[in-house]
C-alpha cells in the first residue's frame, strides 16, 4: 500500500490491531515509505523558521520514530543529536539510517533526562497521546532542557468544517474510539485531539512560555491564513543564572 516499498493492506490491520509499541515495532522496516512519516516539507519549513534562533548546542528529538527529525536538528545542533522512542523496531532504523545521533528506548510520558538538551522537537507525535498524558510528556521536555531551552512542534491549521478533510479526520478518529471500545489492546491514534489552546495550555501548566510562529513555506489556505504554524516553548531562565544558582 502507498507505494511498491510500502505496508500491505493485511500489514497495515495487524499493526492496526497491536498497542502502539507493537505496531510501531511492525511498520519500522516499512514506515518511512508511508504518508505517516512527517514529510521533508513540514522538516525544512520548521528548520527555517528554527534557524534564526540557534545556534542551539545539544538537540532531542521526542517520540523520534525512524530518526527524520535528525534532518531538522543536526543543522541546527553544535554538540550532537539524541532521539528518544519507545520502539525498539523504530529505533533500529533510526540507528542504521542516522549512525552518528544518539538513540535511547524510553517513554516519552517519563524521559530520563534532566537539563541535558538545548533544543527539543517532536513531528506527528502527539495524536498518540491521550490529552491527559500530554502533561506528563511536557514537564518531561521542560526538565530535559536546559535553562533557556527551546521545544517546538508543528501543528496544522484546523480544516473548515466544509472541507473534505474535516469529515476524513472526524471519521477516522471515531473510528478509533470504536475501535478502542472493543479491543484491547488500545491504539491511540487521534487526528483532532491537538488543538492549539489545549496544548498551549498544558505548556504553560509545565512552566513554559509559548509563541507561535507561522510556517509560511507550506502555503496558505483559501482564506490566506498559513496552513501550518511552528509552536515555540520556552523554558525560563539562562545557562548563565543557571550557573549562578549552584
Amino acid at each position: 500500500m502507498f507505494s511498491p516499498q510500502g505496508p500491505s493492506l493485511r500489514e497495515l490491520a495487524i499493526q492496526a490491531l497491536s498497542s502502539v509499541e507493537r505496531g510501531y515495532d511492525l511498520l519500522a522496516p516499512k514506515f518511512d515509505h508511508t504518508p505517516f512519516r512527517t514529510s521533508d516539507a513540514i522538516l525544512d519549513a520548521t528548520a527555517d523558521a528554527l534557524r534564526p534562533l540557534g545556534p542551539f548546542g545539544r538537540g532531542l528529538d521526542v517520540c523520534c520514530g525512524t530518526g527524520a527529525g535528525v534532518r531538522t536538528l543536526e543543522p541546527l545542533c553544535q554538540e550532537g543529536v539524541t532521539g528518544v522512542d519507545f520502539s525498539a523496531g523504530m529505533l533500529a532504523q533510526a540507528r542504521t539510517a542516522h549512525p552518528d545521533a544518539e538513540w535511547v528506548e524510553a517513554d516519552a510520558r517519563a524521559l530520563p533526562f534532566a537539563e541535558d538538551f538545548d533544543l527539543a522537537v517532536t513531528f506527528g507525535a502527539l495524536g498518540h497521546l491521550l490529552p491527559a498524558e500530554r502533561p506528563a510528556v511536557f514537564a518531561g521536555v521542560h526538565r530535559a532542557l536546559r535553562p533557556g531551552g527551546l521545544f517546538a512542534f508543528p501543528i496544522g491549521a484546523p480544516p473548515p468544517l466544509t472541507s473534505a478533510w474535516y469529515w476524513a479526520l472526524l471519521g477516522f478518529d471515531t473510528a478509533m474510539r470504536v475501535r478502542n471500545a472493543v479491543w484491547r489492546p488500545p491504539f491511540v491514534m487521534y487526528y483532532r485531539t491537538c488543538q492549539l489552546h489545549a496544548l498551549r495550555d498544558d505548556l504553560a501548566g509545565a512552566g513554559f512560555t509559548v509563541t507561535t510562529v507561522p510556517l509560511t513555506a507550506l502555503g496558505r489556505r483559501e482564506d490566506g491564513s498559513p496552513r501550518g504554524g511552528l509552536l515555540l516553548a520556552r523554558k525560563g531562565g539562562t545557562t548563565a543564572d543557571a550557573s549562578a544558582r549552584q
